[in-house]
């Protein structure tokens, strides 16, 4: 059975919501599970014992939250050292009041760095989380849950 661990940062419920949506998503796929966690309670052994990883993080000062930084620091080192994530694959999921690049744009320069492989476009929301925003949250999860159940990525 393949798993999909979703980490995020959500304070004011937006990024929870687009959360909650990309489960949604993953979970309407036969054989596939969905593993929720805040960033700052995601685990190196989360990581490597995933199929798929789903990045969720709020767009402050045109970064990514520091708590999905911080998963990626206390994770790095150790991922790479292990060689289990080479080209593990990854989406991302941004909200923003702003327009979302620099958020979207440090998460993918690290997912790089790994190295993750993105499998699909990311889904940023500008504004309020609206039901289109939402759909294509659960579209992104439906998407790599699929990918990972066939073993295409």
């Amino acid at each position: 059975m393949a798993t999909i661990l979703i980490i995020y940062h959500s304070q004011s419920g937006n990024t929870r919501h687009m959360a909650d949506a990309v489960v949604r998503g993953i979970e309407s796929v036969d054989n596939v599970t969905a593993i929720l966690k805040p960033a700052h309670l995601a685990t190196l052994e989360d990581l490597l014992s995933c199929s798929g990883l789903a990045i969720g993080s709020p767009e402050y000062f045109g970064y990514m939250a520091g708590q999905v930084k911080d998963f990626f620091d206390r994770t790095y080192y150790p991922a790479r050292k292990s060689k289990k994530i080479f080209k593990k694959p990854y989406v991302a999921f941004i909200s923003a009041g702003n327009d979302g690049t620099g958020a979207l744009v440090s998460i993918e320069r690290i997912a790089l760095g790994y190295p993750l492989k993105k499998v699909y476009e990311p889904v940023v929301a500008k504004g309020r989380i609206t039901d289109d925003v939402l759909t294509r949250c659960e579209e992104l999860g439906m998407t790599i849950a699929a990918g990972c159940d066939a073993g295409i990525y």
